[in-house]
């Protein structure tokens, strides 16, 4: 006879100990960059849900010399209470040395 939670319709997440934050976030980078070829530089928002987790990474798109040249992108990073990434898209875009106004004076 088969054990319950090693069936295949059994969600993965029942049953199962749930990832930690750090571990979300670690799978988060690691899963973006490995869909997207760039490297994340860091994440600028975390939060979970009861559909899983949402972040916002910042990776290097485009080097460019001098450094504060090249084009930053952040990119919303959507995953399921697994730390599955379910879905990203590019949420902003700009030039490494320019303040970014999607964040100034958030008031």
């Amino acid at each position: 006879m088969a054990n319950a939670s090693n069936s295949p319709n059994t969600p993965k997440s029942q049953g199962a100990r749930q990832p930690s934050p750090v571990e979300v976030l670690r799978q988060a980078r690691a899963q973006l960059a490995e869909l997207t070829g760039m490297a994340p530089e860091s994440v600028t928002s975390f939060e979970q849900s009861e559909d899983g987790w949402t972040l916002e990474i910042e990776v290097l798109e485009l080097a460019r010399v001098p450094d504060t040249m090249s084009l930053i992108a952040s990119y919303q990073v959507e995953l399921d209470p697994d730390g599955e990434l379910t879905g990203y898209r590019r949420v902003r875009r700009y030039e490494r040395g320019r303040a970014d106004p999607h964040r100034q004076g958030g008031r």
